[in-house]
């Protein structure tokens, strides 16, 4: 790859090297791109990459909806205009979907086919023939029904393709000065909610309230699992479970005032994915 990572990595890593040409070479191959860009760790060093690799052959797309919050796409915005890229918003209702509010195991796939159509469009609109996104290598062990839309509609990972792993991801980011190098993980507030419940505007913007109130303390890293409307169960990293201790009196009052009547910090601390914990375990893992 260009010296920009060969100086930080050249003699550091010779596989991560290896990937690393890999990952220019496909996207070179490709010769210009559309990036679904979700401002995170993953899309956003892709996008880096991608304005490095292509220059002025590069948009980032980003989706606006009631189940991603609003801050997140602002992050986005401003990376976008930080990696001087073109950087299209669009809004997506998918709590018009009924397949996606139904809250089966296929939420995922419902939702990114919607958005991978629109994102699609867009992409020919401006005469670009790919849309990329930022799966890496990591996330084909996890259960991910979206992966299947991406792959119905021609979507490229060329994270994945290159194996780089979301711990590559993050060196690399750091030694490139992305600001994300370090961010927590982000899903859309619908995986909150057990599957077989069904997704309200309500629901998700109590889980956005509840959660806002831990991110009011510090805590960067949180999911508020809404089992119901009366039971909240918190997630937070290991480390940030004590602090939640010391201040159990102004968080209970918080979130009694919110609605809830049984709040709960789980024990295991944050983990990608519980809530499919309850799924048979063939099912678990997206191949």
């Amino acid at each position: 790859m260009d010296s920009f990572l060969d100086q930080n990595i050249g003699s550091k890593d010779k596989i991560l090297k290896s990937k690393c040409d890999r990952l220019q070479k496909i996207i070179r191959e490709l010769g210009s791109v559309a990036v679904a860009f979700s401002g995170g760790v993953d899309s956003t060093f892709l996008l880096r990459i991608c304005e490095h690799t292509l220059g002025e052959n590069v948009v980032a797309i980003t989706a606006s909806s009631e189940i991603i919050p609003p801050k997140e796409v602002e992050e986005a915005k401003k990376l976008a205009m930080e990696l001087d890229v073109e950087h299209i918003v669009i809004s997506l209702d998918v709590l018009k979907n009924e397949d996606f509010v139904d809250n089966s195991e296929e939420r995922c796939y419902f939702c990114k086919h919607d958005l991978y159509l629109r994102f699609n469009d867009i992409a020919l609109q401006k005469g670009i023939l790919h849309l990329i996104d930022g799966t890496n290598y990591d996330d084909f062990d996890d259960f991910r029904p979206g992966q299947r839309a991406a792959q119905e509609l021609g979507v490229r990972s060329p994270l994945a393709e290159a194996k780089l792993t979301k711990e590559d991801i993050r060196f690399l980011s750091k030694y490139l000065s992305l600001p994300t190098w370090n961010k927590s993980p982000m899903a859309c507030l619908a995986t909150r909610i057990p599957y077989g419940q069904r997704i309200t505007p309500e629901r998700i913007n109590l889980i956005h309230t509840a959660e806002s109130v831990i991110h009011e303390l510090g805590i960067n890293q949180v999911r508020v699992r809404l089992h119901d409307e009366r039971t909240a169960r918190i997630e937070v990293a290991k480390t940030d479970i004590q602090l939640l201790f010391e201040l159990r009196s102004w968080i209970l009052d918080r979130f009694k005032r919110l609605g809830f009547d049984y709040i709960t910090v789980d024990l295991e601390g944050y983990r990608q994915g519980s809530m499919n914990l309850p799924l048979p375990i063939e099912e678990k893992k997206c191949v």
